[in-house]
């Protein structure tokens, strides 16, 4: 069989690495993240994980850095193929906010709060290997806005804004204001009329049904345009979980913690605020959902500080505003 199609399968794993001598802990890795590889591919692999290693060597050695990095299901990529399959964030040339803003006070705000507990967020997405997170931030924002508007929540279709938002560049990333446009035209069918098919990197032809739309929204609000975390914190309270962007480089090696360092504000991904809390030694952070499945981070979710526009979490944070 020509090499370039011989893959490594877990079977035959423990007899290939006695022949080809790769690295135990490399062949643990696949074991656990049921990786396989053509034979031409496996050096570059290799290479790409021992890389990881060093980056986040260098990461937990950060002064004031309080979260954990470490071997992930990403640390076979290097950070630019990693960033091309898993983020997506491509900024709109058109920021314009179509709903009149609403009056706001920031009165008292309980040092704690997780939106999860009200039934309002649904379950942890996988956006796989596409550009696609702008739409999954925009769909779970729709998603919790739909719920706290009095309807039953339900898992709404990402797959309709990848393939569908003309605006937008499918798994070639995209950006909040314009999906959040895009909803507001055509509504959104739920995941179950409309699944997710993108996941491999195709952005797929449009298969819109009208008929079958579901959720409907008037627009969306900017929750600070002060990258003010305390007006995000009354915003959230008010209306709910926040859609954001983020500077989401490092993301790639979190494996829990607080990211207090090492977090730039060039944002690269979007996902979503569900709430926020502080640890015992009193640092205060969010709780942001991601859109890489639960076995990733802390089943899910990443810990971030406030109030310093870590990672830019304040730079581009939204609600939406649900019929």
């Amino acid at each position: 069989m020509r090499a370039s199609i011989v893959v490594l399968s877990l079977l035959g794993l423990a007899c290939f690495v006695a022949a080809n001598s790769i690295d135990s802990e490399f062949a643990s890795f696949m074991v656990k993240y049921n990786k396989e590889y053509t034979l031409e591919e496996l050096p570059q692999r290799i290479a790409n994980y021992k890389q990881s290693k060093e980056i986040i060597a260098a990461l937990n050695a950060k002064p004031g850095n309080k979260a954990i990095y470490g071997i992930t299901k990403f640390s076979d990529m290097t950070p630019e193929e990693f960033k091309s399959t898993h983020m997506g964030y491509k900024a709109s040339p058109n920021k314009k906010v179509d709903t009149a803003p609403a009056s706001l006070t920031i009165t008292d705000i309980p040092t704690s709060y997780d939106w999860r507990t009200k039934n309002v967020v649904t379950p942890v997405k996988d956006q796989g290997q596409c550009g696609s997170c702008w739409a999954f931030s925009a769909t779970e924002g729709v998603e919790s806005a739909w719920a706290l508007a009095g309807h039953t929540l339900t898992e709404l279709s990402p797959q309709q804004i990848v393939s569908c938002d003309n605006d937008d560049d499918g798994c070639d990333g995209g950006d909040l204001p314009t999906a959040f446009g895009y909803v507001k035209k055509a509504g959104l069918e739920t995941e179950k009329a409309y699944p997710y098919t993108s996941g491999g990197g195709d952005t797929g032809n449009c298969k819109y049904d009208a008929n079958k739309v579901l959720a409907k929204i008037d627009g969306f609000q900017y929750a600070t345009k002060k990258l003010n975390e305390t007006e995000m914190q009354a915003t959230s309270l008010a209306h709910g979980p926040l859609s954001i962007c983020v500077d989401a480089e490092t993301w790639q090696y979190y494996t829990g913690g607080v990211v207090t360092s090492g977090c730039g504000t060039d944002l690269d991904h979007c996902v979503q605020i569900v709430g926020w809390d502080s640890n015992a030694k009193g640092v205060k952070y969010w709780i942001i959902r991601n859109s890489w499945n639960t076995d990733w981070g802390i089943k899910g979710f990443i810990y971030v500080e406030r109030n310093h526009d870590l990672c830019g979490v304040a730079m581009e944070a939204t609600y939406v505003v649900s019929k």
